[in-house]
């Protein structure tokens, strides 16, 4: 079961020749979740051989041009393609003029419907769902309107043992019972337990996208044991000032939330255009995260 992430680009503010504003798709279970769309970002779509046509979600975080440069030409192509199915777009409220104009003025070929949710919440509220998995937002600590994304698999109904239904002679109801993660009470007092009985095919995975963001208190609670946490680090931890003054993070507090939040694994990007070469940045890092990353342009993780 696909959980797949593609880093299309790491960049923060200045592209470089080696990396692209911020973009990513997330392939869940063949569903495909686009986070931020910066410049050039169908470009790199097209190298890692992604579908135009099957991204179903676009999530802004905010509307800065590095988050969404990439947006008019994306779905520019997305009606040259012929797409005719809907596509649900994320973002802050300011994204609503964007979107408009837009249409406005290059939308006469669009044949799909577009599907606008402004987000506003304080905390993590669940913004799209179906069967398997779920879409959650959160505010950020950004200079503009910032939110960041949170997509989870639901925990999956259990399952029987073979032997324990030959064993005890389960019936349907029971069966059904065990597979909601109960025990079976009999009439006659019976007790058959679910951990005896049944078990969790897998473990849900989980991830969230931190950019761009301060640090905050609340952020470690609501990202709290995620799989893979992708978070902003702009700067190294010499320029914490600079950090502060752009309400970015720099790669110690990054690591910190990673180690606050007990996530399982930490993916590092947007970095400042200043730094050509970056190993630096991981060593800090990994100085208080040891399972830390540096995301790269074209990366393909499995979560």
């Amino acid at each position: 079961m696909n959980f797949t992430l593609n880093v299309l680009g790491t960049a923060s503010a200045l592209p470089t020749t080696e990396r692209y504003p911020s973009a990513q798709v997330l392939n869940v279970r063949g569903r495909l979740f686009m986070i931020d769309c910066g410049e050039a970002a169908q470009i790199q779509i097209r190298k890692a051989g992604i579908s135009f046509l099957k991204i179903e979600h676009i999530c802004i975080s905010h509307i800065h041009g590095d988050h969404i440069f990439g947006f008019f030409g994306l779905l520019s192509t997305m009606a040259m393609l012929g797409r005719s199915a809907p596509l649900a777009i994320y973002g802050p409220k300011g994204f609503l003029p964007v979107l408009e104009f837009f249409k406005s003025t290059f939308g006469e070929g669009i044949l799909f419907d577009i599907d606008f949710t402004a987000l506003e919440m304080s905390e993590p509220e669940v913004i799209y769902e179906n069967r398997n998995v779920e879409l959650l937002a959160f505010p950020l600590n950004h200079r503009a309107e910032t939110f960041g994304y949170m997509i989870r698999e639901k925990m999956p109904q259990h399952n029987v043992r073979k032997e324990a239904i030959a064993r005890y002679g389960l019936s349907l109801a029971e069966i059904g019972t065990l597979k909601r993660g109960e025990d079976v009470c009999r009439p006659d007092g019976e007790v058959i337990t679910n951990s005896e009985a049944a078990y969790i095919p897998y473990e849900p995975r989980s991830y969230a996208y931190c950019s761009d963001t301060a640090p905050f208190p609340q952020l470690k609670e609501w990202v709290k044991g995620v799989t893979l946490l992708y978070h902003e680090s702009t700067f190294p931890a010499e320029m914490e000032e600079m950090a502060a003054k752009t309400y970015h993070s720099t790669t110690l507090q990054a690591a910190q939330t990673a180690k606050d939040a007990g996530v399982g694994r930490l993916l590092v990007g947007h970095y400042s255009s200043r730094f050509p070469s970056l190993d630096f940045f991981l060593d800090e890092l990994r100085s208080i995260f040891p399972n830390t990353d540096l995301a790269h342009d074209m990366d393909v993780i499995e979560i």
